[in-house]
C-alpha cells in the first residue's frame, strides 16, 4: 500500500502535500492508535490541533 501512496505523490504538484501521523489514545480502552493522513502543508497544524 505504501508504494501506491508514494507513486501517486510523485506528480508535479505533489510538493505541497505532507503525510502526517498522529498518536491518539482511546477513551474506551486506554490503548494508543495511530491516525495517518495526507494533507497540504498549510493544513498540518489544523490536523494536529484537531481532537
Amino acid at each position: 500500500m505504501a508504494k501506491k501512496t508514494v507513486a501517486s505523490l510523485q506528480s508535479a504538484g505533489s510538493k505541497n502535500f505532507t503525510k502526517v501521523i498522529k498518536m491518539v489514545k482511546s477513551s474506551k480502552t486506554g490503548a494508543y492508535a495511530f491516525k495517518e493522513s495526507i494533507v497540504t502543508k498549510d493544513k498540518v497544524d489544523e490536523f494536529f490541533n484537531k481532537k
